[in-house]
């Protein structure tokens, strides 16, 4: 067994040139809302439906509000978008007599109440109103129903399938694919540059100072004994069965542990069984020397009743991508991926 620090590669994770998160500890998780609002202003602001056919005269004014839910994870190098947006867009509308004269002026609203990942291969609703309810309000409101409707679905398309490649994460992750080389992106014009601007840098690795370091606490209860929770975490072949991935975990202090696929290395710092596990934790992606310190205390205050409490000291702020999503990503790995694993697999819920 190698000792600390004599980097031995079953437990150091190797620097990666293509910024890989390694069995993908993390969610690459990209917040898409603010990107799907440029894009849909982009899209569907200032748009010709009727130039005269009929004597009419209809086209989009803008945007007024996309609200919702929208984001992009990367695990494993698959895309999965998530997304849920109401969308309201204004119209106006205007009637001409056979000279040219206008005959009537009036706006409108589209609204569409549901833009959703879970109904990407289906069109969404489209509701159309205009203020003027008289005959001819009516007959633009049914042009625009007509020739508008279709328009807008069209354009819906598109962001559907700009989700579908990776949104504003795109960019970054045909970089990934391509170190040295800038990636072109298929995301239309508006997304592009949205991507463009929220991904400066993403080519190489940031060189700058470091922002700082964190810390996090999670208080967890589960229905066991706290040296059957002392043991689960301390097995590596209980580690491998609830996060379906490769660990080598030491019971000794001193000794190193290696968790998802390497994804996690470190050592282990102070074990008291059924109480304490004190160990040093890397992630792959961190920038060089960077190590947090985790600390899990269990408390059994009543029998079958055992209170976790975890704190981990020393997380960078940004790895070493610039990506500064790392707290986050770190808290919901313990969460999502440790303790309500945990729970599933060996019944200990509450």
């Amino acid at each position: 067994m190698a000792k600390y620090g004599e980097g031995d590669k079953r437990w150091i994770v190797e620097e990666r040139p293509d910024g890989a998160n390694v069995h993908n500890w993390h969610w690459a998780e990209t917040n898409c809302l603010e990107w799907s609002r440029t894009l849909f202003s982009n899209l569907l602001s200032g748009l010709t439906i009727l130039d005269g056919e009929g004597n009419l005269h209809i086209k989009t004014k803008t945007v007024d509000r996309v609200e919702g839910d929208a984001y992009v994870n990367v695990r494993r190098g698959k895309i999965i978008p998530g997304y849920e947006i109401a969308l309201t867009l204004s119209w106006e509308g205007e009637v001409k007599d056979s000279d040219g004269k206008s005959v009537i002026k009036c706006d409108g609203t589209v609204e569409i109440p549901y833009i959703a990942d879970e109904n990407a291969d289906e069109d969404p609703e489209v509701r159309i109103m205009v203020k003027d309810e008289g005959p001819l309000g009516k007959r633009l409101k049914e042009a625009m129903g007509s020739k508008g409707k279709p328009v807008i679905l069209e354009k819906v398309r598109v962001y559907v399938e700009s989700m579908a490649k990776g949104g504003p994460a795109k960019d970054d992750l045909e970089v990934k694919k391509m170190p040295g080389t800038a990636a072109k992106s298929s995301v239309p014009s508006a997304a592009a540059a949205a991507a463009a601007a929220s991904n400066v840098g993403a080519q190489k690795e940031v060189k700058k100072e470091k922002k700082g370091f964190k810390t996090i606490t999670l208080t967890e209860k589960f229905s066991c004994r706290a040296k059957d929770m002392f043991e689960i975490l301390m097995d590596e072949n209980r580690w491998k069965g609830f996060t379906q991935s490769n660990a080598k975990i030491s019971k000794e202090v001193g000794g190193e542990i290696s968790i998802f696929d390497g994804s996690v290395t470190g050592m282990n710092v102070e074990l008291v069984e059924g109480k304490l596990i004190v160990q040093k934790w890397r992630f792959g992606s961190w920038p060089d020397g960077v190590t947090s310190t985790v600390k899990i205390a269990l408390d059994e205050p009543e029998p079958g009743l055992t209170v976790v409490k975890l704190t981990q000291t020393g997380i960078p702020e940004e790895d070493r991508y610039g990506n500064a999503t790392v707290v986050e990503n770190t808290e919901r790995g313990w969460r999502d991926l440790i303790f309500h694993k945990i729970r599933a697999v060996f019944g200990f819920g509450i």
